[in-house]
């Protein structure tokens, strides 16, 4: 946890969560291994086609299938750009306490950014950002290679935030390059169109330096259920026939996804940009950049962090 006395920042374990948020729903509702790989229109509803032959009928679709997003293509959304950086990312179990306070740890280097946080007393998460080589893109699935990598750039580290990345099983290790969305494209694109939209990294990937990328998912499916939610909620008068009140409930969703998108459009704009400047500036590879960070801009950037986080997304309405 990371605390400035008014706001804090906590590391949560992916896999708790994504439990948490599936046990919510009925087992028969998710579907693993079904990636999307076309969409129809059928009247006012949408036909998926899905990877394993089956199609699915939906009244709303709501593209959360990551930063290769198919859904965000038929919204006619480009691929997202790479950053120039990769990063690499892991945890170190510990079979007793760590010792490591619950702060957060962060170091700089020559093109690099590294980070260092607990997420209890026995598990350690920790990232690396660098500018990699052609050499090194070609090495980036090799979890040994990675390893080096991240072990010889931090030589210079203190010893035990070292021995948290030697004591890193190399199957937890997770490399990638970062990607993000032109924030002129949430300005000027379709976040929505019909009855259709998109959320998370669908909608706004964002390089990591402001820890926000999940968060901002949960924030986009708050706002999205409130405002959909609101749409189902309102009845239509019993005189209208079933087509009628299909496309009575067809202008409903638009509206709600509208105001999804015009709610959400602007925080995705600050997120993107946010991270990539912070990135740039924190992972700068010269010196003047270097000196700047280090005197002048290190806690107006911690800041910056903490005031993201930070951000109220409204509750839902719980009738």
């Amino acid at each position: 946890m990371v605390s400035n006395g008014c706001s804090e920042i906590r590391c949560v374990k992916r896999h708790l969560m994504l439990e948490a948020l599936a046990s919510e729903l009925p087992s028969d509702r998710i579907r693993y291994l079904s990636k999307v790989v076309a969409i129809e229109e059928s009247g006012f509803s949408k036909i998926l086609h899905l990877s394993d032959g089956t199609t699915i009928k939906t009244k709303v679709l709501i593209g959360c299938d990551g930063v290769n997003s198919v859904v965000a293509k038929w919204l006619g959304f480009k691929e997202a750009a790479f950053a120039r950086r990769s990063g690499i990312r892991g945890y170190a179990q510990y079979e007793n306490n760590h010792g490591f306070e619950p702060k957060f740890m962060q170091f700089f280097g020559d093109g690099f950014r590294a980070g260092v946080i607990p997420t209890d007393e026995k598990a350690v998460y920790w990232f690396f950002t660098w500018n990699p080589t052609s050499q090194d893109k070609d090495q980036e699935h090799n979890s040994a290679v990675l390893k080096q990598i991240v072990l010889d750039k931090l030589e210079k580290m203190p010893s035990d935030v070292r021995s948290v990345i030697e004591n890193t099983e190399l199957h937890n290790f997770f490399s990638s390059r970062l990607r993000y969305r032109h924030p002129w494209e949430l300005l000027f694109g379709n976040i929505s169109k019909g009855n259709v939209c998109v959320a998370g990294d669908a909608f706004h990937p964002m390089t990591p330096d402001l820890g926000q990328g999940g968060c901002s998912a949960l924030e986009d499916g708050v706002v999205l259920a409130r405002c959909l939610g609101e749409a189902f909620s309102k009845k239509q008068g019993t005189h209208l026939k079933d087509d009628d009140e299909e496309e009575h409930q067809y202008k409903r969703i638009v509206e709600a996804l509208k105001k999804y998108a015009n709610e959400r459009r602007w925080r995705g704009i600050d997120l993107i940009s946010t991270a990539y400047m912070i990135g740039v500036i924190q992972q700068g590879g010269s010196k003047l950049v270097g000196f700047l960070r280090d005197k002048f801009l290190a806690s107006f950037l911690a800041g910056l962090l903490l005031k993201k986080s930070g951000f109220d997304c409204g509750k839902l309405d719980n009738r």
